[in-house]
């Protein structure tokens, strides 16, 4: 009974650790309500629409999350679902990082663990709201065990192909777990070349849907070389851009940077990490063979390259930015400092363990052992309940729904077209959410597709977006008024406009007039929905004419896309239902022989 209680004690410390430190980072994210920042914006229902799928004229940043979130939340809410989403991606990261340690003994596993939930990167990445991106990160360490027994041989496609599926949400998330899973595989040259092209072809299928839809807008797809300044990896503090990234920071956005990140206990938590690290570099040198070693230095030396690219050398990776459709994926380098953070976490679980046994003495290893595998907690306390207070859940505010209740009556009677959502501006600092950054929410709660702006302000310098069509309107909403507006908006394919009081007075205040920022607009043949405290509604005249060609309004595109929707679909259900049937297969078989 002993041994029975003791194994399974053994199997759940994995999952009971990482869910604890998980709880502990949340806090109050946890607390009921939806948590808005940054580029994390949920709603209690997102409605399953078009653009979803790829076919507005934006770039496809959301594909296929949104499509994923959309379908799942109509099977719970929104709420319950943001987190399930939150609490799975850090126990997932802890459990993946324990399973990569599982050789080297408790202790360098539950170290490591620890190291690979609680470090800058997963804690800015939550406060910028990367939680796709966060999604990736979690299934790395099982992309690394899974390829590397694919390498050895092992029939385990169908669960990598689920594993990459769970971490593309987004293209920048597919293009990282796919770097690692192709890695792990190839790393064994000849002897893997089939393994490897499977992988390579499983790769691309679970991508295909956000790769169909960016080849659908070509050129399109080129972004604005100013910003690889401004999204170049930062200095911390006292800790220059290239030491920060090393340490797994230097995120681009000051504002979600730990406190305790720019200040000296940065560059004594940096210093600590690499010196354990440096200690446990013998210990997985002599337990580890060349090819896995190589699987993950390989992705970890291209993941510390992408990240300081923006920095060394920013007019190179400008004019990738600019000329390269799909380049601008890496202007956010430091987002690619994913695939640094295994080789870490298991060079800094062995340095515990290597440490603590040069202690002769029980009593001081084991609190020695207990300093060290806090150390990255202790370091960065601020990283805990809910970045201390900046993942806080709110309600949104009635009048939201009301809003949304309008458009829906207004769709049920015929009228079909875009939700235009002003100001319009990419971000807000609503009141009801403490007066935290996010992006507009209004577009997502509404229950038809959304134009939004994706023209970005950093550091007070404006970033040109990529799409035509939120450039055309931006014009006519400086440039006209009145029924001109109407058919100008109308013509866009624009059927509802939405203005955010709150915000409009906001950027009033900082004298921006024009209505696409501080005054709502002049629409005078437009019908009002709705007139609330915070939002109102107004219903444009419906156009005589087809309204301008959108990426949606050709056939030829949409069948692409749902080609590729149901590339990605098929591969995946494939997989889950041949992974279902082993597992059956298995426990059937061990019935029989007890």
């Amino acid at each position: 009974m002993r041994t029975t209680t003791g194994a399974w004690a053994l199997r759940l410390a994995p999952v009971a650790w990482s869910a604890l430190l998980a709880l502990l980072m949340l806090g109050s994210a946890l607390s009921p309500g939806l948590v808005l920042t940054y580029d994390m914006v949920w709603v209690p229902d997102l409605t399953v629409r078009g653009d979803f799928l790829g076919l507005g004229s934006n770039l496809p940043r959301a594909v296929p999350s949104d499509m994923v979130v959309a379908l799942l939340d109509d099977v719970t809410t929104g709420v319950v679902l943001q987190k399930a989403v939150l609490v799975g991606a850090l126990v997932l990261a802890g459990t993946g990082a324990w399973r990569l340690l599982g050789r080297a003994g408790v202790l360098a596993a539950l170290a490591g663990s620890t190291f690979y939930v609680w470090n800058p990167f997963v804690a800015e990445r939550l406060g910028i709201g990367h939680w796709p991106l966060l999604m990736t990160y979690a299934a790395l360490p099982w992309i690394h065990l899974l390829a590397r027994r694919l390498a050895a041989g092992e029939r385990c496609l169908p669960q990598l192909v689920l594993w990459l599926a769970f971490a593309s949400l987004n293209p920048v998330g597919g293009i990282i777990a796919g770097l690692y899973a192709v890695v792990g595989v190839a790393v064994d040259g000849r002897s893997a070349a089939r393994a490897a092209a499977w992988t390579v072809a499983s790769v691309v299928a679970v991508n295909a849907p956000w790769i169909a839809a960016g080849a659908l807008h070509g050129t399109g797809t080129v972004s604005d070389p100013a910003a690889v300044r401004l999204f170049a990896a930062q200095a911390e503090g006292v800790l220059p851009a290239w030491a920060a990234a090393l340490g797994l920071g230097g995120i681009w956005n000051a504002e979600v940077v730990p406190a305790s990140r720019t200040s000296w206990v940065g560059l004594v938590s940096l210093l600590l990490v690499l010196a354990v690290c440096g200690a446990g570099l013998r210990s997985w040198l002599g337990a580890e063979g060349r090819q896995a070693r190589l699987a993950l230095t390989a992705p970890a030396a291209l993941g510390l390259v992408v990240a300081l690219a923006g920095t060394v050398a920013p007019g190179l990776v400008g004019w990738l930015v600019g000329h390269v459709p799909g380049g601008g994926l890496v202007r956010d380098g430091t987002r690619f400092l994913a695939l640094l953070a295994p080789l870490l976490a298991v060079l800094f679980g062995r340095g515990v363990a290597r440490l603590t046994a040069s202690v002769p003495a029980r009593t001081p290893a084991a609190v020695l052992g207990t300093v060290l595998v806090l150390m990255p907690v202790t370091l960065m306390p601020d990283a805990a309940l809910g970045l201390s207070g900046r993942l806080d859940a709110v309600d949104l505010p009635a009048d939201f729904e009301a809003a949304r209740r309008a458009v829906e009556e207004s769709r049920r009677a015929g009228r079909e077209g875009d939700v235009l959502s002003l100001p319009f501006t990419s971000y807000r600092r609503p009141g009801w959410n403490d007066g935290r950054r996010t992006l507009d929410p209004v577009g997502r709660y509404l229950p038809a597709d959304y134009l939004a702006s994706d023209t970005l302000v950093v550091s007070g310098t404006e970033v040109a977006g990529e799409d035509a069509r939120a450039r055309r309107v931006a014009r006519d909403l400086a440039t006209m008024t009145g029924r001109d507006l109407e058919r100008a908006l109308a013509g866009e394919g624009i059927a509802w406009v939405v203005a955010d009081r709150e915000a409009t007075r906001a950027l009033a205040a900082e004298g921006l007039d024009a209505p696409a920022y501080g005054t709502l607009p002049e629409l005078p043949g437009a019908r009002v929905l709705h007139d609330g405290e915070l939002l109102t509604v107004w219903e444009l005249p419906d156009p005589a004419s087809e309204p301008a060609g959108t990426v949606s309004s050709r056939p030829v595109r949409l069948g692409v896309l749902l080609g590729a929707w149901a590339l990605a679909g098929g591969v995946v259900a494939a997989a889950a239902l041949r992974v279902a049937t082993r597992r059956w297969t298995t426990s059937r078989q061990m019935r029989r022989e007890a």
